[in-house]
């Protein structure tokens, strides 16, 4: 029994490392790609073709007033913001009218839906209602829960000038909202693993079969291609709507581009309940909409059958080997922390990349377990049943 321990063990170093080796591989290419990308911004500054920047709410987060703050600052000559949330009398809509107020030269709307339509996904709602509003041609869309630089939209706007491009993603950084220890331990480990365990995922999949989905905190669209793939309302009973807009403007032959900019993602979970419930269903929701993928993802972690590693060769009698074996785990978890993590998003936590992320990669295999767990998931205070294929509907 302990050999076949061992055998297991080594296994899964051994495509954990291939998943790091394929990762490692795509950076060089991905830095070459940012490079070009800059000095394309250098030199052809006069692309800016105007934009309708989205931006659903629901609620009042911690710090959401100085995160929408952010996106008024933009050095951009032309663009509108378009804000909507499903109450007028919603709380981040009122903090959205404080930023705006402060920004007097940005257009900017302020809509709700009411009840109406009433899809699963409220989000799809409020899209609905911004892209009818909206003015320009490009739609940006982005999170509430993201803090941006003023190059942003130049960034977003940059893969357009190819007629090909349909859509557009960024990679993001995770930031724990509250700085330094306040942050929480569970909001840096979370955090962490959106620099490294995201971004990783990302780089690996483009790798070896392209973008084929785009990331929710920021997204950005032709008005035409939405329009093709008939509407916002085509993700309204998914929970993973960023994987199905990005997948839609694929299956139309149009290109999705991994932007080489990089966001800030704000991590408003600081104790572990909150961080667990987001971390489960987030892996729910990529089992239920990828699930082959999903399944194979657990062969891309490393620090599990490190520490199995370790416990086999102890009961072998060779602990020798055993330390070994998590030695060469942790070599890689570091090996992509340090690349992914502060060369490709620029995270500047060291106690994060360096310590937290082996944590972060041993959680992470177990909130792959987790999603296995049934199909419910809890979101925005509703539970949720979620369905092959990736759609979901309201719990009986």
């Amino acid at each position: 029994m302990p050999y076949v321990l061992l055998g297991l063990a080594v296994f899964g170093l051994i495509t954990s490392t291939v998943f790091a080796g394929i990762v490692l591989f795509a950076v060089p290419g991905f830095l070459r790609e940012r490079r070009t990308a800059l000095a394309a911004l250098a030199s052809a500054p006069g692309f800016t073709p105007p934009l309708s920047l989205f931006k659903p709410l629901h609620g009042a987060d911690p710090g959401l007033e100085a995160y929408l703050e952010s996106f008024f600052t933009q050095d951009y000559p032309d663009y509108e913001i378009l804000f909507c949330s499903r109450d007028a009398n919603d709380a981040g809509l009122a903090l959205a009218r404080r930023a705006a107020a402060r920004h007097p030269g940005i257009p900017v709307k302020f809509l709700s839906t009411g009840d109406q339509p009433d899809y699963i996904n409220d989000k799809v709602i409020s899209l609905e209602k911004m892209a009818a509003e909206a003015t320009h041609q490009i739609f940006v869309i982005s999170d509430s829960d993201v803090r941006v630089s003023p190059d942003y939209l130049h960034a977003v706007a940059l893969p357009f000038i190819d007629e090909r491009v349909g859509g557009m993603c960024c990679l993001y950084r995770g930031v724990a909202a509250q700085p330094g220890i306040e942050g929480g331990l569970w909001a840096r480990l979370e955090a962490v693993g959106m620099s490294v365990e995201m971004s990783a995922g990302v780089l690996a999949a483009r790798s070896m079969e392209g973008m084929q989905f785009t990331l929710g905190p920021t997204m950005a669209f032709r008005r035409d291609t939405i329009r093709h793939m008939g509407g916002f309302r085509v993700t309204a009973d998914y929970c993973a709507d960023d994987f199905v807009l990005g997948n839609e403007t694929h299956k139309l032959g149009q290109t999705v581009v991994l932007s080489h900019h990089a966001i800030d993602h704000m991590v408003l979970h600081s104790n572990f309940a909150g961080s667990l419930k987001h971390q489960i269903r987030w892996m729910k929701s990529t089992r239920f909409s990828r699930p082959k993928g999903h399944f194979g993802t657990a062969l891309t972690f490393s620090i599990p059958f490190g520490l199995l590693a370790l416990a086999a060769a102890f009961w072998i009698g060779h602990p020798l080997l055993g330390f070994a074996l998590l030695a060469w785990a942790v070599a890689t978890r570091l090996a992509l922390s340090i690349t992914v993590g502060r060369c490709v998003v620029g995270d500047n936590s060291w106690l994060g990349l360096l310590v937290l992320y082996p944590i972060r990669d041993f959680m992470g295999f177990c909130f792959w377990a987790a999603s296995y767990a049934g199909n419910r998931i809890l979101w925005r205070g509703r539970i949720f049943e979620l369905l092959p294929g990736g759609k979901m509907r309201a719990a009986k």
